[in-house]
């Protein structure tokens, strides 16, 4: 089976990319299954097969609703009653150049006839996303436009006001400006994809003119991966971890036999500088919360003398966990996931050692072991393979790795105590339990559709769905952040109930990892209760769906103190509470109006 990460061998993914889906979705995996509706301004069918093999390799089982050639504008503003009983969970427009050089201004255009032409194109476009936002409730993907094939005015074109290249830049900045405004909109930048493709590769004149493909056919994987990092990310399929090799990695040589002074990182060779740049990027990855561990054959002290090299740019301390030691890699990797409260498919493995990444590969199901042989391209190899794609953005992922540093202080510190109470009592836990906020909103979208073991019935949210819950009057939502003495671990927990008379049925109860065990789920339940009660709610029904992940949480409706109420034959279970002598079961954490 060819391999479905960068970089990838177009001819292979082409030919055999039925025998590859039918490999895939024989592998045993469990995936999710999602809806797509790909609206299309061009020929799609070639981009439709290829991210399906991508998303299968993530995990995402699609279904596709296409439209037939340039009925998207049709199928978005027009009653569809395909469309809508297909219900999707996700929309895709792929619109290109192609269609809009006929809307392109011309050298006898004024500036005011141009700019109103611009206004006109968008509004277009904004009328069709606000409608479809409206009719179907889920987030909506849209390509921005790549450079036209020619310049008509040379150099000029970029920047007078006539310019096919100016006229583009000024359509997709208003595109861009309405992804930042509007949440559950995003932007495909087949703008950026095209560049790096070449624009000369890219514009296949011949395949417009017979099949209406916008772009060739060899760039039809590098769109459909590029689409497939945003969908995966919008449904929790992306990265959270980068775990590193160090010698011939971050930096040229091995430290233990070259020596701190020997190994290269810098600006003083080629080569040096090629692992400087990585080291950069990789702190920038740190900077927007992707979490750093290392995973070396090494002595630890050498370890860290070589990442406190003075031309290196990371330190010890950007790592929340460094194995550095002469165990197999595949058990380092294993332990750090363990000690960190994390599945190991959340981790990426970059290793220049292509032994030492067959290793891990053959022993380890789901982590990701991108090709790392040149350092001049270790940068694109990870970047491109968008393991840790950015749909929604929180003040959550800027502390995300001093957060799980602090869970690791706690857990050395909870070897100190032999009674596990006094160890929490020690902790001095403050939790804020209150309604959804529009402020944690992003975060709480993050979390639904990221938590899988602490998830009873693994539901997923857009949020857009979010937000209704949050105001259509006739859901309790609460989300909960939970901090201590060492730190402030963000909103941790989120609970989701549709009320139906006096009966509350919890459509969501999900809580992070990095929290459990620290009675937090109590201080959700107690808080619950408590605004069922001031609404008249006498029951709280529970629900239990298994997944592969989610079996830590198959009695946590029991231990609450719940019945159970039904189960069938594949272990999903119904509970239920009555309200009228519950008692509080929290007596650690102090909740909101207690601080």
């Amino acid at each position: 089976m060819p391999r479905t990460d960068f970089p990838f061998d177009i001819a292979a993914l082409t030919d055999y990319r039925r025998r590859t889906r039918r490999e895939l979705l024989n592998d045993g995996s469990k995936r999710i299954k999602k809806k797509i509706a790909v609206l299309g301004g061009s020929t799609t069918n070639d981009v439709i097969k290829t991210l399906e093999i991508f998303l299968l390799a993530e995990g995402i089982e699609p279904e596709f609703y296409e439209s037939e050639y340039n009925r998207f504008w049709q199928d978005a503003m027009f009653e569809n009653e395909e469309l809508k009983s297909f219900a999707p969970d996700i929309i895709y427009i792929h619109t290109s150049y192609r269609n809009i050089y006929k809307f392109l201004p011309s050298a006898v255009n004024s500036e005011e006839e141009i700019d109103n032409m611009l206004k006109s194109r968008f509004e277009y476009f904004e009328k069709m996303w606000q409608r479809l936002s409206t009719v179907y409730n889920c987030p909506i993907i849209q390509n921005n436009f790549e450079l036209p094939p020619y310049r008509i005015f040379g150099n000029r074109d970029c920047f007078d006001i006539h310019g096919a290249v100016n006229y583009i830049g000024r359509l997709n900045a208003l595109f861009a400006d309405y992804a930042r405004n509007n949440q559950g909109f995003y932007i495909c930048d087949i703008n950026y994809v095209a560049a790096c493709f070449g624009l000369d590769k890219w514009f296949d004149e011949q395949a417009w003119c017979m099949y209406k493909y916008a772009f060739s056919l060899d760039a039809v994987p590098y769109v459909s991966f590029n689409l497939s990092h945003i969908i995966k990310s919008i449904f929790g399929k992306n990265k959270k971890v980068l775990a590193l090799d160090l010698d011939n990695t971050l930096w040229g040589g091995v430290v233990g036999d070259d020596g701190v002074e020997g190994i290269e990182i810098g600006e003083e060779t080629a080569n040096s500088e090629c692992f400087k740049g990585f080291q950069e990027y990789v702190k920038k990855q740190k900077d927007i919360g992707i979490m750093l561990t290392v995973a070396s054959k090494n002595d630890h002290e050498n370890a860290i003398a070589g990442l406190n090299h003075p031309e290196g740019v990371l330190r010890p301390d950007d790592f929340i966990v460094i194995k550095a030691n002469w165990e197999t890699k595949d058990r380092n990797l294993a332990a750090t996931a363990s000690e960190m409260d994390l599945g190991i498919d959340s981790f990426v493995f970059a290793d220049d050692n292509p032994t030492e990444r067959a290793l891990v590969e053959r022993s380890i199901n789901g982590i990701a072991i991108p090709k790392m042989d040149n350092p001049a391209e270790y940068i694109k190899t990870i970047d491109r393979n968008g393991y840790f794609e950015v749909t929604n953005f929180s003040a959550d992922d800027l502390k995300r790795n001093e957060m799980y540093k602090a869970n690791v202080a706690r857990s050395e510190m909870c070897a100190e105590f032999t009674d596990y109470n006094e160890y929490l009592l020690s902790l001095n836990m403050v939790a804020e339990i209150k309604e959804f906020s529009p402020v944690y909103i992003p975060r709480i979208t993050q979390l639904t559709n990221k938590s899988n073991q602490f998830n009873v019935t693994t539901k997923r949210y857009t949020q857009q769905e979010i937000e209704s819950a949050a105001t259509d009057g006739n859901h309790i939502t609460l989300y909960g952040k939970l901090s201590d003495t060492f730190g402030d671990n963000g909103v941790v927990s989120v609970v989701i109930g549709a009320i139906d008379g006096e009966v509350c049925n919890i459509d969501l109860w999900l809580m992070s990892c990095r929290v459990l065990k620290k009675n937090m789920e109590y201080a959700m339940l107690d808080t619950l209760v408590n605004e069922c009660k001031a609404r008249n709610i006498s029951i709280i029904k529970g629900y239990y769906f298994p997944t592969a992940k989610n079996n830590m949480v198959r009695n946590l409706f029991g231990d609450f103190g719940f019945d159970k109420i039904s189960e069938d034959e594949i272990g999903n279970t119904v509970w239920e509470l009555e309200l009228k002598n519950y008692n509080n079961k929290n007596n650690v954490i102090k909740i909101n109006s207690e601080v």
